[in-house]
């Protein structure tokens, strides 16, 4: 899990790119996966993977500007004999507080509609409020990393 904020003068891309960097993201490219972690799947600290290396994210992202508050994040949990796990995303013009509450609502209605029990429910969270006169992305992503 990982996540970054960051500014831009000149474009929301910029900013987005400075967000993946700060992330440790931002020299790789990034795949689109839907929610559901596979088994034996683990956690680790976030590591230097190769430039260039396609990998696979489960990401929420927010872009804006002069004023605006950006939330992007992630909550990801186990079903409780961990045969799998369960990833949900949301990104809003809201703090993080609120964003957080939208998360568990997602993950709680995933796991009602699989008929399981969620442990170990974890969070991450990025909020930003843009200053005038600058661009604004902020990102949190669960990363299926090729170790």
């Amino acid at each position: 899990m990982t996540s970054g904020k960051a500014l831009s003068r000149v474009s929301k891309l910029n900013a987005f790119d400075r967000a993946l960097l700060e992330a440790g993201i931002g020299n790789c490219n990034l795949g689109p996966v839907s929610s559901i972690i596979p088994a034996g799947a683990e956690e680790c600290e976030v590591h230097e993977i190769p430039a260039g290396s396609i990998v696979f994210v489960v990401i929420a992202r927010m872009d804006g500007s002069d004023g605006e508050e950006l939330g992007a994040g992630i909550a990801w949990a186990w079903e409780k004999d961990r045969r799998f796990g369960l990833v949900v995303e949301a990104h809003d013009n809201m703090d993080s507080g609120k964003l957080k509450r939208i998360l568990d609502d997602r993950l709680m209605e995933m796991a009602e509609a699989r008929g399981v029990e969620l442990v170990d429910i974890k969070y991450r969270v990025e909020s930003l409020k843009v200053p005038k006169g600058y661009y604004g992305s902020v990102i949190a992503a669960l990363v299926f990393s090729p170790m």
